[in-house]
């Protein structure tokens, strides 16, 4: 935030207000007086804002897709990764789960009280659960599934199906490092394979990713990686890039695909973090998350007059 907004936030404000509620006031103070904060706003509101805000509001809207439509995508995607443990995650997540872990702005998250925060990514949530099963058992191996509707507060792309709440699937996997990196390498191998998987079996239900593009992309570090994923997966015509974003722990894949409107989506994207090493304080530690973009299936890449 700038000091221009956050001047403008505090105007009005009692001299030190800001500084006590930031940085002096207990966390169980400062969330019971928030409460009742809401509690008195909520108390004024009358049904003719709530039907303005229905209206008008991005974030409590209706989903753009039908409910039995993304249920047939989830359960292919689910039984794609039938090898993965599937989890229903929580709608809240500790506050910061996502701006302390993976760098992003808590402004494009939607923050509420009681110190959480609306999931917005649920792979940064699937590494608390991998980080404290590795803390219970370090030797255990954790493959995780979800599909989760999330919220976020960031700029939304002017491409139809982009909105502030969508469905994701996601896949997270966590061990201790074997020798010559055979974790990161098999771990990420076997997400790209399952993802492969559960689009070639979208496609025998009605769906259809044409001109489906493979990108496995690494650090100059990880260069000789990102070769081993590449040809672990065996799949033809797997591109190969060079990775700079500081988001990943040094590996990245990406699959897009072209959609009925023939536009260039990019409908899943994973790799490597650091997330459960530094929260289970295991340097060993290793973490591989995807999401894919479950929600645009349906609304982008059935075909034309195929109901199932």
């Amino acid at each position: 935030m700038s000091v221009s907004e956050r001047t403008w936030i505090t105007a009005g404000l009692p001299s030190g207000a800001y500084e006590a509620l930031t940085r002096e006031l207990p966390a169980s103070r400062l969330w019971s007086l928030l409460l009742e904060v809401v509690d008195a706003r909520a108390a004024a509101r009358r049904p003719a804002s709530l039907m303005e805000q229905w209206d008008r509001d991005r974030f409590v809207g209706l989903a753009a897709v039908d409910q039995r439509a993304q249920l047939e995508v989830d359960r292919h995607l689910l039984d794609a990764a039938s090898a993965f443990e599937s989890i229903e995650l929580s709608p809240v997540a500790p506050l910061g789960v996502c701006s302390s872990m993976g760098r992003a702005s808590q402004n494009k998250v939607l923050s509420a009280l009681r110190g959480t925060e609306v999931v917005a990514d649920p792979t940064n949530v699937m590494a608390l659960e991998c980080a404290r099963r590795l803390r219970r058992d370090p030797q255990a191996v954790v493959r995780l599934a979800t599909s989760h509707r999330c919220v976020r507060a960031q700029e939304i792309p002017k491409v139809r199906g982009f909105t502030a709440h969508f469905r994701i699937f996601c896949l997270a996997a966590a061990g201790l490092e074997r020798g010559n990196h055979a974790f990161v390498v098999g771990a990420i191998a076997e997400q790209i394979s399952v993802m492969i998987d559960a689009l070639e079996r979208l496609e025998r239900h009605g769906f259809a990713f044409p001109e489906k593009r493979i990108t496995v992309l690494a650090s100059e570090a990880k260069a000789a990686l990102g070769d081993r994923i590449a040809e672990k997966v065996g799949r033809p015509r797997i591109a190969r890039g060079v990775l700079d974003h500081q988001y990943y722990d040094g590996l990245r894949f990406q699959i897009a695909a072209r959609s009925t409107d023939g536009v260039d989506v990019p409908l899943i994207d994973g790799g490597a973090f650091d997330w459960v090493a530094r929260l289970a304080s295991n340097n060993k530690a290793v973490f591989i998350a995807t999401g894919a973009g479950s929600q645009l299936v349906p609304l982008l890449f059935r075909q034309s007059g195929s109901n199932s």
